[in-house]
Protein backbone atom coordinates (compact mmCIF):
# COMPACT_ATOMS: atom_id res chain seq x y z
CA UNK A 1 0.00 0.00 0.00
CA UNK A 2 2.85 2.38 0.87
CA UNK A 3 4.49 1.63 -2.48
CA UNK A 4 1.26 2.50 -4.31
CA UNK A 5 0.94 5.76 -2.38
CA UNK A 6 4.52 6.70 -3.30
CA UNK A 7 3.91 5.94 -7.00
CA UNK A 8 0.73 8.02 -7.00
CA UNK A 9 2.67 10.88 -5.38
CA UNK A 10 5.30 10.67 -8.11
CA UNK A 11 2.58 10.81 -10.76
CA UNK A 12 0.96 13.84 -9.10
CA UNK A 13 4.37 15.49 -8.76
CA UNK A 14 5.27 14.97 -12.42
CA UNK A 15 1.83 16.06 -13.62
CA UNK A 16 1.99 19.25 -11.55
CA UNK A 17 5.48 19.96 -12.96
CA UNK A 18 4.10 19.65 -16.49
CA UNK A 19 1.18 21.95 -15.70
CA UNK A 20 3.45 24.52 -14.06
CA UNK A 21 5.88 24.67 -17.02
CA UNK A 22 3.92 23.80 -20.14
CA UNK A 23 1.43 26.67 -20.38
CA UNK A 24 4.22 29.25 -20.41
CA UNK A 25 5.16 28.18 -23.93
CA UNK A 26 1.80 29.35 -25.29
CA UNK A 27 2.57 32.83 -24.01
CA UNK A 28 5.26 33.55 -26.62
CA UNK A 29 2.82 34.14 -29.51
CA UNK A 30 0.50 35.93 -27.11
CA UNK A 31 3.21 38.42 -26.15
CA UNK A 32 3.63 39.37 -29.81
CA UNK A 33 -0.11 40.04 -30.06
CA UNK A 34 -0.02 42.28 -26.98
CA UNK A 35 2.08 44.78 -28.91
CA UNK A 36 -0.41 45.36 -31.72
CA UNK A 37 -3.82 44.55 -30.26
CA UNK A 38 -6.69 46.97 -29.81
CA UNK A 39 -8.20 47.51 -26.35
CA UNK A 40 -10.80 44.76 -26.65
CA UNK A 41 -8.27 42.20 -27.81
CA UNK A 42 -5.76 43.43 -25.23
CA UNK A 43 -8.12 42.58 -22.37
CA UNK A 44 -8.62 39.05 -23.71
CA UNK A 45 -4.87 38.50 -24.12
CA UNK A 46 -4.11 39.90 -20.68
CA UNK A 47 -6.81 37.69 -19.17
CA UNK A 48 -5.24 34.63 -20.83
CA UNK A 49 -1.79 35.66 -19.62
CA UNK A 50 -3.03 36.11 -16.04
CA UNK A 51 -4.79 32.75 -16.21
CA UNK A 52 -1.57 30.98 -17.22
CA UNK A 53 0.36 32.66 -14.40
CA UNK A 54 -2.38 31.74 -11.90
CA UNK A 55 -2.45 28.15 -13.19
CA UNK A 56 1.32 27.93 -12.74
CA UNK A 57 1.05 29.24 -9.18
CA UNK A 58 -1.61 26.73 -8.19
CA UNK A 59 0.09 23.79 -9.86
CA UNK A 60 3.25 24.95 -8.09
CA UNK A 61 1.45 24.54 -4.78
CA UNK A 62 0.60 20.94 -5.70
CA UNK A 63 4.19 20.45 -6.85
CA UNK A 64 5.61 21.67 -3.53
CA UNK A 65 3.21 19.65 -1.37
CA UNK A 66 3.74 16.47 -3.39
CA UNK A 67 7.51 17.07 -3.29
CA UNK A 68 7.47 17.41 0.48
CA UNK A 69 5.45 14.20 0.79
CA UNK A 70 7.86 12.41 -1.55
CA UNK A 71 10.88 13.44 0.53
CA UNK A 72 9.16 12.49 3.78
CA UNK A 73 7.98 9.11 2.51
CA UNK A 74 10.87 8.28 0.17
CA UNK A 75 14.53 7.37 0.39
CA UNK A 76 15.85 10.95 0.10
CA UNK A 77 16.68 13.35 2.93
CA UNK A 78 16.46 17.13 3.11
CA UNK A 79 20.26 17.27 3.09
CA UNK A 80 20.56 15.63 -0.33
CA UNK A 81 22.41 18.07 -2.63
CA UNK A 82 19.93 17.95 -5.51
CA UNK A 83 17.04 18.59 -3.11
CA UNK A 84 18.86 21.56 -1.57
CA UNK A 85 19.55 23.02 -5.03
CA UNK A 86 15.93 22.43 -6.08
CA UNK A 87 14.74 24.29 -2.98
CA UNK A 88 17.10 27.20 -3.64
CA UNK A 89 15.87 27.53 -7.21
CA UNK A 90 12.27 27.10 -6.03
CA UNK A 91 12.69 30.01 -3.64
CA UNK A 92 14.23 32.15 -6.41
CA UNK A 93 11.43 31.25 -8.82
CA UNK A 94 8.77 32.16 -6.24
CA UNK A 95 10.34 35.57 -5.72
CA UNK A 96 10.68 36.02 -9.47
CA UNK A 97 7.10 34.94 -10.24
CA UNK A 98 5.72 37.35 -7.65
CA UNK A 99 7.41 40.33 -9.33
CA UNK A 100 7.82 39.40 -12.98
CA UNK A 101 4.36 39.34 -14.45
CA UNK A 102 1.59 41.11 -12.53
CA UNK A 103 3.22 44.58 -12.32
CA UNK A 104 4.08 44.50 -16.03
CA UNK A 105 0.61 43.29 -17.01
CA UNK A 106 -0.98 46.15 -15.06
CA UNK A 107 1.09 48.68 -17.00
CA UNK A 108 -0.60 47.73 -20.28
CA UNK A 109 -3.66 49.74 -19.19
CA UNK A 110 -1.69 52.82 -18.14
CA UNK A 111 -1.47 55.84 -20.41
CA UNK A 112 1.70 56.51 -22.43
CA UNK A 113 3.17 53.03 -21.96
CA UNK A 114 5.29 51.57 -24.72
CA UNK A 115 3.68 48.21 -25.48
CA UNK A 116 6.76 46.96 -27.32
CA UNK A 117 8.94 47.51 -24.24
CA UNK A 118 6.36 45.89 -21.96
CA UNK A 119 6.03 42.92 -24.31
CA UNK A 120 9.82 42.57 -24.49
CA UNK A 121 9.95 42.59 -20.68
CA UNK A 122 7.26 39.90 -20.52
CA UNK A 123 9.07 37.82 -23.13
CA UNK A 124 12.31 38.03 -21.13
CA UNK A 125 10.44 37.14 -17.92
CA UNK A 126 8.86 34.10 -19.55
CA UNK A 127 12.28 32.83 -20.64
CA UNK A 128 13.82 33.42 -17.22
CA UNK A 129 10.96 31.62 -15.49
CA UNK A 130 11.10 28.68 -17.92
CA UNK A 131 14.86 28.39 -17.40
CA UNK A 132 14.40 28.39 -13.61
CA UNK A 133 11.73 25.70 -13.85
CA UNK A 134 13.80 23.59 -16.24
CA UNK A 135 16.78 23.85 -13.89
CA UNK A 136 14.60 22.54 -11.06
CA UNK A 137 13.35 19.80 -13.35
CA UNK A 138 16.94 18.82 -14.19
CA UNK A 139 17.82 18.52 -10.49
CA UNK A 140 14.72 16.42 -9.78
CA UNK A 141 15.19 14.09 -12.74
CA UNK A 142 19.00 13.96 -12.98
CA UNK A 143 19.59 13.88 -9.22
CA UNK A 144 23.24 14.96 -9.65
CA UNK A 145 25.76 14.36 -6.90
CA UNK A 146 27.14 17.83 -6.28
CA UNK A 147 29.04 17.33 -3.01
Amino acid sequence: MEYLFYRILIYIHVLSAIVSIGPFFILFPLVKKLQVSNDTELDAYLHTFRFVVRLAKHSGHVLVVSGILLVVSGPWTWGTPWIIMTLIILFCSLLFLARAFSPTLRKFHEENQNREELAAKLNRSIWIYIILLLAMLWFMVGKPVLW
